[in-house]
C-alpha cells in the first residue's frame, strides 16, 4: 500500500511529505495485514472459495484503510497538538473528538484515492492468494 501511495504522489516538489505520507500507509497497512488475516482466517475457513476471497479482499481492505486512517488521525493530532497548548481537561475531550473527526474526514477526502488503482490490483490479488491457500 506505500507503493501504491508512492504512485500517487511521487510528482510532488516536498520529499518529505512524499516519505511521510508513504511511511503512513506502509504502516497502516503493516499494522492492519496481521488483524486482517487472522479475522478473514477465523471467518472464511467454513466456506467455498469464492466466499473465502470475499472475506479476505473484505477483511484486509477494511482494516487496511481503518488502520491507515488511524495512523493518520495519530499523525494529524500529533502536528495540531502544538498550537492548543494550556486548555483545560474537558475542551481538551471536545479538541481530541473534533480534531480526529476532522483528521478521518481528511483521510476520506484526500487519502483513499491513493489506494487507486495499484492498492485496488494488490488487495485483489492478496485475497484471491489467501483464498486460493485456505484449507
Amino acid at each position: 500500500m506505500g507503493a501504491s501511495a508512492l504512485a500517487g504522489i511521487a510528482h510532488w516538489a516536498d520529499h518529505s511529505r512524499v516519505a511521510m505520507i508513504t511511511l503512513t500507509f506502509t504502516l497502516g497497512a503493516a499494522l492492519a495485514f496481521p488483524a486482517a488475516l487472522y479475522a478473514a482466517c477465523q471467518v472464511a475457513r467454513r466456506f467455498e472459495t469464492s466466499r473465502r476471497f470475499a472475506c479476505f479482499f473484505l477483511a484486509l481492505g477494511v482494516m487496511t484503510v481503518g488502520l491507515t486512517a488511524l495512523v493518520f488521525a495519530f499523525q494529524y493530532v500529533a502536528s495540531v497538538a502544538a498550537w492548543h497548548e494550556g486548555v483545560g481537561l474537558h475542551d481538551l475531550a471536545d479538541w481530541l473528538l473534533f480534531t480526529t473527526a476532522t483528521a478521518l474526514y481528511e483521510f476520506a477526502v484526500l487519502g483513499l484515492r491513493l489506494y487507486f488503482p495499484y492498492g485496488l490490483f494488490a488487495l485483489f490479488a492478496f485475497g484471491l492468494w489467501f483464498a486460493a491457500r485456505l484449507r
